[in-house]
């Protein structure tokens, strides 16, 4: 990949010593996290990363952001945890409802009419916290209980994948304020959830369908198998072009003929993929069989 180009407007954090945080350390760590997740940092965010990055600077005993920069540079664990202090992870239940409104009418019907064998296989790419994950486990179930826990015995898994630890700790606990889950219809939150003490706790029959997993989506996929439905929505708008050009391939090549994926709202399928995918919906593309 080519770094984004070096920052001619620098302005550096109030308060912040030159020789503690500048345009290089800037420059560079803009460099590493486009090199390793594929996210273009704006020239104006050199606040948010430091912010972001200082506890960490503070942390691994470095005096300076340059040094910082040359502890991420050698070290691997150390450089993951910097990407994803400045990843962002804002997502809710139920966003962009018509996803999940299509998934229920058009494509569950059929995966769940199919035949023994023939097992039901979703990922969603880029989970953040879980709602979104969670939600499509609960519209997979639907609103009726005792059909839904016959739904979940069959052969249904549900990968759910994110570069940030932090964010899939909390996604794996399945614990939500009362507030975040507003957005679940009423039947599938009576159905699927637990509430109590201000908490809102998804029940044992949607932990079984889902596996979470640390992946980077610029890396190795270990995945085997294709997918049935692709969620990676509100991902691509951190990429540029190229970057996101190359993901699509390779969610296409993942998805099974026939398949769906599911992308954000402000997002579009460009590139050679999408000789392979046609738009059924707002954001919602079919692979060609």
């Amino acid at each position: 990949m080519n770094a984004p180009a070096a920052t001619a407007d620098f302005v550096p954090f109030p308060g912040v010593s030159a020789g503690v945080y500048t345009r290089a350390d800037f420059d560079a760590i803009r460099a590493i996290v486009y090199d390793t997740a594929g996210i273009v940092l704006a020239p104006g965010k050199a606040t948010l990363v430091y912010s972001r990055l200082a506890p960490l600077v503070r942390d691994s005993a470095s005096k300076t952001f340059a040094a910082y920069v040359e502890r991420i540079g050698r070290d691997s664990e150390e450089r993951r945890r910097a990407v994803c202090a400045l990843t962002t992870n804002h997502t809710f239940f139920f966003r962009e409802n018509h996803h999940f409104e299509h998934l229920a009418k058009h494509v569950r019907p059929t995966l769940l009419s199919r035949k023994s064998g023939q097992g039901v296989r979703i990922w969603s790419a880029g989970c953040s916290s879980g709602e979104e994950t969670w939600s499509i486990a609960m519209t997979l179930l639907g609103e009726d209980r005792a059909e839904g826990r016959s739904i979940a015995r069959q052969d249904l898994a549900i990968l759910a994948t994110d570069l940030a630890d932090h964010a899939l700790a909390t996604a794996r606990a399945g614990n939500y304020p009362l507030s975040s889950v507003e957005p679940v219809p009423q039947a599938m939150r009576e159905n699927w959830l637990v509430e109590r003490d201000g908490k809102a706790s998804v029940t044992a029959e949607l932990r079984a369908m889902v596996s979470f997993r640390m992946l980077n989506l610029l890396g190795d996929w270990p995945m085997k198998r294709a997918f049935d439905v692709i969620f990676c929505r509100n991902v691509m708008i951190y990429f540029d072009q190229p970057t996101k050009e190359r993901l699509i391939a390779r969610l296409c090549e993942r998805l099974a003929p026939g398949g769906f994926l599911y992308i954000g709202h402000s997002e579009r399928v460009t590139g050679p993929a999408s000789a392979s995918l046609s738009l059924v919906g707002a954001t919602i593309y079919r692979r060609d069989a």
